[in-house]
């Protein structure tokens, strides 16, 4: 019986409001405990301001994590943040890069962060995702530094090429953790014809040399393309990731109708759909090792997460604007 992790990205940055997102560290914490009860094993986080805008706050990371491992005990989901949450420091400036890896740099408890393996437009009409080399590789340095696992999205072919230049030059280390996310205008279409270019170049790849043999690998589809390419990563013997960041439509019912979602049906489905199979959703504890991760000490993280405070990271968000010059401009999400 194979175990397949389910990463649950509850909020992400530009799912507005109306739909059932959590939006506050206390939202945020209880529906990933929600959803790791259903089966989830890595809560993937993006953070919200008070406008409901997807905002990179060192406080609000601290805030959510501190709330999951205080007031949830038992639960041991992984907690994976978020590299690129907010369009209004995604322009590659100083500030922007310094702000964007601030949360890792500061907040105890941080056991995964995206590694966005390049740029891409977002649509059309749309923004530019910037992801520079400056930047992955200073947030490469940082992850190594404190022990943080990159999880790779990759939106087309040129980045999962992209992820073994940066390993062949020691900026990230195996084993490796892909996040295959299609539906992008910019990036591959979700499809199962998608996953399966995608998948068969990873092992290109490391056939020649060019990746490491150890290697995990997750998808997603965004919008329709959300079941289809959940399908085609179970058949490959793969891993999902499901959430309202992705995906905020169920289904429809006899009549034609919309099903909304919520983050714990998206689980569920993907929970049943894989026992259907033959196979179990990984606990934290099972992921963890597939993952090459260090088994959670719980007590050590709430000792640190208490041993830091607000005020501390105010401080830290303030000398960084005064070292670099904010270039935070007004902006609804991202793109």
């Amino acid at each position: 019986m194979a175990k397949r992790i389910i990463t649950v990205a509850l909020t992400g940055a530009v799912t507005p409001h109306g739909y059932d997102v959590p939006e506050t560290p206390e939202d945020i914490a209880k529906t990933a405990y929600e959803c790791w009860k259903a089966g989830a094993s890595v809560a993937h986080l993006h953070m919200r301001d008070d406008e409901g805008n997807g905002v990179m706050d060192p406080v609000k990371f601290y805030q959510t994590i501190k709330i999951l491992r205080e007031d949830y005990p038992d639960c041991d989901i992984i907690v994976n943040c978020t590299s690129s949450g907010d369009n209004r420091v995604s322009d590659d400036s100083p500030y922007g890069n310094a702000i964007r890896r601030l949360h890792h740099k500061m907040v105890p408890g941080i056991e995964m962060g995206t590694f966005d393996a390049g740029s891409f437009n977002w649509g059309i009409p749309g923004g530019i995702f910037s992801n520079s080399p400056t930047f992955l590789t200073d947030v490469g340095h940082l992850y190594l530094e404190r022990g943080i696992k990159p999880e790779f999205e990759v939106f087309d072919m040129g980045m999962i090429r992209a992820v073994g230049v940066y390993w062949k030059k020691g900026i990230v280390k195996a084993p490796l953790h892909f996040q295959l996310c299609l539906g992008v205008v910019g990036g591959m279409d979700a499809s199962p014809r998608s996953v399966q270019i995608m998948l068969e170049e990873i092992e290109h790849l490391q056939k020649t040399g060019n990746l490491p043999e150890e290697v995990t690998v997750s998808g997603f589809g965004i919008g329709k393309g959300h079941i289809p390419v959940m399908l085609a990563m179970l058949a490959n013997g793969h891993h999902v990731r499901v959430g309202m960041e992705d995906n905020v439509v169920y289904g429809k019912d006899k009549d034609g109708k919309k099903i909304m979602a919520t983050n714990l049906m998206l689980v569920q489905r993907a929970a049943n759909i894989i026992k259907s199979m033959g196979d179990e959703p990984a606990t934290g504890a099972e992921a963890r090792e597939m993952l090459g991760l260090k088994p959670l000490d719980r007590e050590a993280v709430v000792k640190a997460l208490d041993a830091l405070t607000i005020e501390e990271i105010e401080k830290a968000k303030q000398e960084t604007k005064d070292k670099y010059g904010t270039t935070y401009f007004a902006a609804k999400g991202m793109g």
